[in-house]
């Protein structure tokens, strides 16, 4: 229990102080996903979070202003922007899932750990996509599988 509360303790006193992209592909790997890397990513996650969470808010306000126009392929426009809007919320929702859950994962201690294999997934790999959960070989692997054999 004490070891869990100095994690915490220093995962505190590590989000005064955040690191750059440049500080943490210069670490080592023995500082792999110490809790100044694990600051940085929980900060990187949480402002991909509320811009999503912004995003959401500005589609529902731009659907409810929706102007009636009496011409058919004004009409017809509008709605394909409508749609195309919907549709672009509706990954960033997905995306918003995978976000959340990467935040619980840092919780838990778990981030930047492949799911398949246990082996790190790499710092350069989680700056270009915070939410993976899968190592770049896993990751080739598990594609490969669904090309070949379907979902």
């Amino acid at each position: 229990m004490k070891t869990k509360a100095k994690k915490a303790a220093s995962a505190k006193s590590a989000d005064n102080v955040l690191l750059t992209e440049e500080q943490i592909l210069k670490m080592g790997e023995k500082d792999y996903m110490n809790p100044a890397q694990l600051a940085f990513f929980r900060n990187r996650l949480k402002e991909l979070e509320s811009t999503l969470i912004k995003n959401a808010g500005e589609t529902t306000e731009n659907l409810r202003d929706t102007p009636l126009v009496p011409d058919p392929a004004d009409r017809a426009t509008i709605e394909e922007e409508h749609a195309l809007e919907l549709r672009t919320r509706d990954r960033e929702r997905k995306l918003l899932k995978k976000v959340q859950q990467s935040i619980a994962s840092i919780d838990a201690e778990e981030y930047g750990w492949c799911e398949e294999t246990g082996e790190p997934i790499g710092v350069p790999r989680l700056l270009a996509r915070p939410t993976a959960t899968l190592s770049l070989e896993a990751q080739q692997r598990r594609e490969l599988k669904q090309k070949l054999y379907g979902d």
